[in-house]
């Protein structure tokens, strides 16, 4: 007896080893390169290319753009881990802050534009999002993730250079919207769950929280049958759910300092000091 109970506190413990490593936050890749891919996705002329295309607006304009895609961000949003991505990278020149990253979480099936301060203003949230849904996710259902990518880019690029975008070639199905949402929607169930299940209790703050998700989602979709969707999936979220801790307390802005320097062939790159506060937009295909 005393064998078995020995060997079960010993699976247990492996048991209880491997699900924190299984939930424990990925790690950010050190900066060694404009296009870092954690996943084998792109040949190495694919990114060779990129990478050429990045550092010559660099030698142009001074913006720092980086692509990053990791197999995924879990348990993390790619939201929060893209800002610890760019907290540490600092793309962008110090006090001008014009620093971008396209990142995308390919078995997520999640990507984002992060922004610096200094491209809020240029490369606002709204452009970002057209950059995504009409140029990068098309592409990406189609399979082809370096012509999604190097699309984005050149989109990014022309954004930031001064040039227009084309004009949308449709309108999408109104359905679309909510998908569009979802990551804000996502976020709003964390934050407002977290706070309202500390105040009111666990199923009460759950059931404020599906409310205040699914009119917001009404509100912004217009249609019933999605926004009972949203504020269902708020209400198990936040009813089962980590809440807030998950967000350390709903902030993505933080105070990690430093950036990593590497060589990509005899090109020496690494981030130049700038700040990000949460900018862009998020998608998936």
């Amino acid at each position: 007896m005393k064998l078995l109970r020995a060997f079960l506190v010993l699976v247990i413990a492996a048991l209880s080893i491997a699900g924190l490593n299984t939930y424990a936050d990925v790690p950010v890749p050190p900066l060694t390169a404009r296009v870092a891919d954690e996943t084998g996705t792109l040949t190495g002329e694919q990114r060779a290319s990129l990478e050429q295309t990045l550092k010559d607006f660099e030698a142009r304009k001074g913006t720092q753009i980086s692509v990053l895609i990791v197999p995924t961000t879990q348990p993390e949003t790619i939201e929060q881990y893209s800002m610890r991505v760019v907290e540490k990278w600092k793309l962008g020149r110090a006090k001008v802050d014009d620093g971008a990253m396209l990142i995308i979480a390919k078995n997520d099936r999640a990507l984002r534009i992060e922004v610096g301060y200094g491209l809020e203003g240029v490369l606002t949230d709204a452009t970002s999002n057209r950059i995504i849904y009409d140029t990068i996710v098309p592409r990406f259902k189609q399979g082809d993730f370096y012509g999604g990518i190097a699309a984005g880019v050149d989109g990014i690029i022309r954004v930031i250079g001064g040039e227009p975008l084309p004009a949308p070639a449709q309108r999408r199905r109104e359905g679309d919207g909510i998908g569009r949402l979802l990551p804000l929607l996502f976020v709003m169930a964390v934050v407002a769950g977290g706070v309202l299940r500390a105040i009111l209790g666990r199923l009460p703050g759950a059931t404020v929280t599906g409310g205040i998700v699914g009119v917001l989602a009404w509100f912004l979709s217009g249609t019933v049958i999605l926004a009972v969707i949203a504020g269902a999936i708020a209400l198990v979220f936040t009813l089962v759910g980590s809440g807030i801790g998950a967000y350390g307390g709903g902030r993505y802005i933080g105070g990690r300092s430093g950036s990593f320097g590497g060589r990509s062939g005899r090109d020496i790159f690494k981030g130049g000091g700038g700040g990000f506060g949460g900018g862009g937009a998020s998608g998936r295909w």
